[in-house]
């Protein structure tokens, strides 16, 4: 439907897609050559997005009923609400080895109540509020004048030692199944983690892909319920200082060599508007499933956790083309097995993925 509404591709843009053992698979996520082959280490010299504290946040939110409407049924699923900040893109400079560009910050609610009902809309076969506030492809690019809220998500995968029962090292992949209590994507399958771009506690520092990414992490896999920005208030100083990570994350940040994370890609989510960073993190060390496996435990965000081997080509294949995929979920899905195989070695056995975009 989207494709049908924005025809024509813009300039360099295009629909991210790929072939996966000969068979197609689609998206709705607007890239552009050089925003999906990034290898980017999440590090201080290539994670560079900055704050600008002075540009003002255009709000547009939906029709007073709609927006009542919303509230109340988001009242009645429970799904958690909160007006805390978020940070809206301004501009962009995504290369290979480099993610750069800008952000201010937007209110939640404003969020809420205008561009995430397009994903609501959309369901419903409506177009009113995407005409008024994306009605083209220039539209959607022209991220200075519009709320450009964004998410960042990466694939997960674990080295594990080899096993008499499951087989060869190779890596655990994880999935979720989004709980009816989220935002959006309520019910489909994404990565985990998977968390909206915005402060916990230090404006300025948090701004960096990285900071979203661990936070996510220690919230959604590693127990901890502090870090969740749906709290009202946040009261510690430094929420994410050494003495207050969890054991499993204490760990991995020891030694350097342990984790790896990269952003894999970049681009516009067309059922949202959204920018997504797509990463993948790699906990290279085997030793850490015998260690903490058994704490690894997802939070309120996940209905269902599902785990699949690097090796098992057929299930992985399987997985790609289900059909309840997140349109971010897939894309950063994709982008991370390709990155795993170019590093993974032995212990990676996967489709063959020839990617668009």
């Amino acid at each position: 439907m989207l494709r049908r509404y924005y025809g024509t591709l813009y300039g360099e843009h295009c629909y991210f897609a790929a072939e996966v053992d000969g068979d197609g698979v689609a998206t709705s996520v607007l890239t552009r050559p050089g925003w999906t082959d990034l290898r980017c280490s999440l590090d201080v010299g290539g994670d560079a997005l900055k704050l600008d504290l002075h540009a003002d946040a255009p709000v547009r939110r939906a029709a007073p009923d709609v927006a009542v409407s919303r509230l109340s049924e988001a009242e009645k699923a429970d799904v958690r609400i909160a007006d805390r900040p978020l940070y809206r893109l301004l501009d962009v400079d995504v290369r290979a080895g480099q993610v750069g560009g800008t952000v201010g910050t937007a209110s939640f609610m404003d969020y809420a109540l205008g561009p995430d009902l397009l994903e609501r809309e959309l369901a419903a076969g409506e177009m009113w509020l995407r005409s008024d506030l994306l009605p083209d492809l220039p539209s959607v690019l022209d991220v200075h004048n519009r709320l450009c809220a964004g998410g960042v998500l990466a694939l997960t995968a674990i080295a594990r030692p080899a096993d008499p029962a499951r087989g060869g090292a190779d890596y655990l992949l994880l999935v979720q199944e989004r709980s009816n209590h989220v935002v959006n994507g309520s019910g489909r399958l994404a990565v985990i983690p998977k968390g909206f771009h915005g402060p916990l506690a230090d404006q300025r520092g948090d701004a960096r892909i990285g900071a979203t990414l661990r936070r996510e992490l220690e919230e959604e896999l590693f127990g901890r319920d502090d870090v969740d920005t749906t709290a009202e208030v946040q009261r510690a100083a430094d929420p994410m200082h050494p003495a207050r990570l969890s054991e499993p994350m204490r760990w991995l940040t020891a030694e350097p060599s342990r984790m790896r994370m990269e952003c894999t890609g970049f681009g516009f989510n067309l059922v949202s508007g959204n920018y997504e960073f797509a990463a993948v993190v790699v906990i290279e060390d085997e030793e850490f499933w015998p260690r903490f496996g058994g704490v690894v435990e997802a939070n309120w965000e996940v209905s269902g956790m599902r785990q699949y081997s690097s090796l098992d080509r057929e299930l992985v294949g399987e997985l790609i083309t289900d059909e309840k995929w997140t349109n971010e979920g897939l894309f950063a899905f994709l982008l991370g097995l390709r990155r795993l195989s170019e590093i993974g070695g032995a212990r990676v056995s996967l489709p063959s993925i020839d990617l668009h975009g």
